[in-house]
C-alpha cells in the first residue's frame, strides 16, 4: 500500500483528529484513513444499490441452499 506524508497541519486540526480517533476507539492513522475515504468516496463506498436491486441479486431456484445457524433452537424463558 502507498503511504502519504502530510506536512504543516495546523495544531487545531491535529487535536481534532486525535479527539475523533479516541472517540472511535482507533488509531490516529486509522481515523485519518477513514476521513480520507469518507471525503473521497462518501460514507458508503462502492456501488450503491436500492432494495429492489438487492432482492433481484438473491439466488433463485430449487438448488439454492441458504445456510442455517447452529444456535437454533434456543431456550426462551417467559
Amino acid at each position: 500500500m502507498a503511504q502519504l506524508l502530510v506536512r504543516d497541519i495546523e495544531t487545531s486540526v491535529v487535536r481534532k483528529l486525535r479527539s475523533s480517533a479516541a472517540a472511535q476507539g482507533v488509531s490516529v492513522e486509522e481515523a485519518h484513513r477513514r476521513l480520507l475515504r469518507s471525503a473521497l468516496f462518501g460514507n458508503n463506498p462502492g456501488p450503491k444499490r436500492n432494495f429492489i436491486e438487492y432482492l433481484r441479486s438473491i439466488p433463485q431456484g430449487e438448488d439454492v441452499e441458504f445456510p442455517r445457524t447452529d444456535d437454533l433452537p434456543r431456550l426462551v424463558e417467559l
